[in-house]
């Protein structure tokens, strides 16, 4: 598979080499103790599915594999080696159990371990899980690799619930108002200990109320060239009518031509 992708914007025509095109961006830079870059990647398909329900499953979410790719997997983890944080939830937690998912909370690539370690990141992400029940096993590979893990909930969680992390080693960060976290409660929690590149892999509740609350930074979304239908469905944002427009500029754009096998897929970023 070639690993030359065309540049369609800003540099129209230039080719580009995969290898590095999102570690080049260094988002671990953008933020700071008192603004931390907020960040999130998407892949979705030209009719905008980012995943598909399973009714029989209880409307279990799950992505085609075959809008799956080498390459958008490659630049998801390069995005994941910039984060000195990331926010996942207590339904992959549950899905990674049972072994519904793969395990993305880790950096595995020898390679990205030593680039976070060059610039001055630990060697592996914390690990915040948003869940309103908290009810989710915690996965064994959180302490085999020593990382930091934080539990967000909000005001009115189960009080039993919370006890239980508590008394297992956990710290609880209240991050809403009713049981749902909310984007500005839990950015504010993450400032106060002091995480400035944080990386969303959390899914599109997540980003729903990240946009709606002004904390998103930034969108990285890789749309590929294929059309999947389905009645049951998800889609990047999960809630009503935004109050107010929102405005993405588009920062770059680039073209794979072979990948899926048949198709294409554009890889790009944009700014709030």
């Amino acid at each position: 598979m070639s690993e030359q992708l065309l540049n369609l914007y800003p540099l129209c025509g230039q080719q580009q080499n995969l290898k590095d095109l999102y570690l080049a961006h260094r988002v671990d830079r953008l933020g700071s103790m008192t603004s931390p870059f907020v960040y999130a990647n998407f892949l979705s398909s030209l009719d905008g599915r980012i995943a598909l329900e399973d009714k029989e499953q209880n409307l279990i979410a799950y992505i085609p594999k075959h809008i799956t790719t080498v390459s958008d997997f490659k630049l998801f983890m390069e995005l994941h080696a910039q984060a000195d944080c990331l926010i996942t939830h207590g339904g992959y937690m549950r899905a990674l159990n049972e072994n519904r998912l793969g395990n993305v909370l880790q950096v595995k690539s020898k390679e990205l371990i030593e680039w976070r370690c060059n610039n001055g990141l630990k060697p592996q992400p914390t690990v915040i899980i948003a869940s309103a029940s908290m009810e989710f096993p915690m996965h064994p590979s959180l302490h085999e690799h020593q990382q930091d893990c934080f539990i967000a909930t909000g005001k009115n969680a189960d009080v039993e619930r919370i006890r239980y992390w508590q008394d297992h080693g956990y710290k609880v960060l209240i991050s809403g108002e009713e049981q749902m976290v909310q984007g500005a409660a839990l950015i504010q929690q993450l400032k106060k200990l002091d995480y400035k590149s944080i990386y969303l892999i959390a899914g599109p509740r997540m980003l729903d109320t990240m946009i709606r609350e002004k904390q998103l930074s930034r969108l990285y979304l890789t749309i590929t060239h294929q059309l999947i239908g389905g009645l049951d469905f998800r889609t990047l944002l999960t809630g009503p009518p935004l109050e107010n427009k929102v405005n993405m500029k588009l920062k770059s754009l680039y073209y794979e031509p072979d990948s899926p096998p048949g198709s294409g897929q554009f890889f790009m970023h944009l700014d709030l």
